[in-house]
């Protein structure tokens, strides 16, 4: 029984180690693309297209920059269900400089780094979960001010905060 305890405490040690060993590139390759996505969104709040075709292009080389070979086989798997639509989505508004467009994009897009962010729990700062109720729609923001990324300056204080993303230290 005493061998047996001492093997599972072994085992338990060894994955938590791997653990700590892949979390700072992974958690950094997660930040940069919340910080990608959150560039975005302050785009389409201010109304700006081609900003936001330029942030969706960084925004797409950071969903291909993550460091999936440095994940654990839980967050592979979570990693794997996302990178496809995170891709399409932002490649979609990085090759349009139409506002709306890149708006509907945007909502799916959102939808989808809401659960990496919430999976992955590696945010350094809240993140807010906003919803519009005009649109029906979503969004991450790294301020508990709203500021309506399907809207803009039309409607810019539209919505409210139905989640706080703690950060993790």
């Amino acid at each position: 029984m005493k061998t047996r305890s001492i093997l599972l405490t072994i085992l338990l040690l060894i994955v938590v180690a791997g653990l700590m060993a892949q979390t700072p590139a992974v958690n950094t390759s997660i930040n940069n693309l919340t910080t990608a996505y959150l560039d975005l969104k302050n785009a389409l709040a201010a109304d700006d297209g081609t900003a936001a075709q330029g942030k969706a292009k960084i925004l797409k080389s950071q969903v291909e920059d993550v460091q999936v070979k440095d994940m654990s086989a839980d967050r592979q798997t979570v990693w794997k269900n996302y990178v496809d639509k995170l891709d399409f989505d932002s490649r979609h508004i990085s090759e349009s400089t139409s506002i709306d467009h890149q708006r509907e994009h945007f909502a799916s897009l959102s939808k989808n780094m809401y659960a990496v962010v919430k999976a992955f729990k590696v945010n350094r700062t809240p993140i807010y979960w906003q919803y519009c109720p005009m649109k029906k729609a979503s969004w991450l923001n790294e301020k508990q001010a709203i500021e309506n990324p399907y809207y803009g300056k039309t409607m810019l204080d539209c919505g409210s905060v139905k989640e706080t993303l703690k950060a993790v230290k």
